[in-house]
């Protein structure tokens, strides 16, 4: 008996686009293209009609914009949906605000050449849309909003040692994640240093963003940045971030090393450097992503005595990477997006009171 194949409804105002598109979709035996819409007022009839499993959405489009659209989708009728526009990269901040609305993930359009460029993103554009599928909308924007609702009070002598550092790592879905955990963090929290996997031309604009929403201070990594508390260290896309110890003080590393699990950054990069360089002392958070990038580096942090944690598979958009990790046995605890801040601001401490594996 066939498996039933999800259905994709491709909204894009470009006929080629389109076209492309669908030529990649049917590619595929487990996807099936329900329609194809050149503008929002067309694909709300589709939505309604077709009932999709999953919507590609370009940003830019007459009449009503992507955005637009993409908010009253998840107000009146959420839908897994995966951004695929040309103003992805130029314009960072409205994939992110895109992300923060709801959607799930995205993939750039190339400036250049788009019929051979969206071609050489095919593998990439299946394996977004048919994990899309299988994501619970409404459940994740609950854990979400759940979490940004709480905000942690200094954390002062709360810490075994004063020198503690928070390492964390993530993939699809991390972007909000990890703003979701920031926003609960006190001003007076440790030195924090983030690996997300995110293309070049966007990690700056993620940083501002955490920045501007955070009590904490978020910078955009740079070579031999020193590690303060209260200040956050974001990887650039496209290059690796890792932490090395220069006397008392901790260093950021930006190398232009190979990929590592097929990313750069790699969380497996940074956590290794972070077991390294900080040992029992460090904190390292595993999040929402595909693939296992950082399960085996989270397992290295277990072994040196690091705290170390994992988001739940209910809360996390994809539980690949968590999930690789809590397979290895390198998660001490397993806790929802809500509750992350809160145990990793213990440095470890009062464990006992959240899930924790084997």
């Amino acid at each position: 008996m066939e498996t039933k194949r999800i259905q994709v409804l491709i909204v894009d105002d470009s006929a080629l686009v389109r076209k492309l598109l669908r030529a990649i979709f049917e590619s595929d035996r487990s996807l099936e293209v329900c329609g194809e819409a050149p503008d929002a007022f067309v694909a709300r009839e589709m939505i309604k009609r077709f009932n999709p499993d999953v919507v590609t959405l370009d940003v830019e489009m007459p009449k009503m914009d992507g955005l637009t659209f993409l908010s009253n989708l998840m107000r009146l009728r959420p839908t897994p949906v995966v951004m695929i526009s040309s103003l992805t990269e130029s314009g960072a901040g409205v994939t992110l605000e895109a992300l923060e609305l709801g959607a799930i993930d995205f993939v750039a359009k190339p400036k250049i050449d788009l019929a051979h460029g969206l071609d050489e993103a095919a593998l990439e554009i299946l394996a977004k849309v048919k994990m899309a599928a299988r994501v619970n909308v409404s459940r994740l924007q609950k854990h979400v909003k759940s979490a940004e609702s709480k905000r942690i009070g200094p954390v002062g002598g709360l810490f075994k040692t004063t020198d503690t550092l928070l390492a964390i790592g993530a993939s699809t879905g991390g972007t909000e994640a990890i703003r979701s955990v920031l926003m609960q963090f006190p001003a007076d929290a440790p030195g924090t240093v983030i690996t997300q996997h995110i293309p070049p031309g966007y990690s700056k604009a993620f940083a501002q963003r955490l920045d501007r929403d955070c009590a904490v201070k978020v910078f955009h990594a740079e070579d031999s940045q020193r590690i303060l508390p209260g200040h956050v260290y974001v990887a650039p896309g496209g290059w690796h971030l890792s932490v090395v110890r220069s006397g008392a003080h901790w260093i950021c590393k930006i190398g232009d090393g190979e990929a590592v699990n097929r990313h750069k950054p790699s969380v497996d990069v940074l956590f290794n450097s972070v077991a390294k360089s900080a040992g029992k002392n460090a904190v390292g958070v595993l999040m929402t992503g595909m693939g296992d990038d950082g399960a085996r580096g989270l397992l290295e942090l277990r072994q040196v005595g690091a705290a170390t944690i994992c988001q739940d598979e209910e809360s996390s958009v994809v539980w690949g990477m968590p999930g690789a990790a809590v397979k290895l046995g390198a998660a001490e605890t397993v806790v929802p997006l809500d509750k992350i801040a809160s145990v990793a601001l213990q440095g470890g401490g009062n464990m006992h009171k959240h899930k924790k594996t084997a």
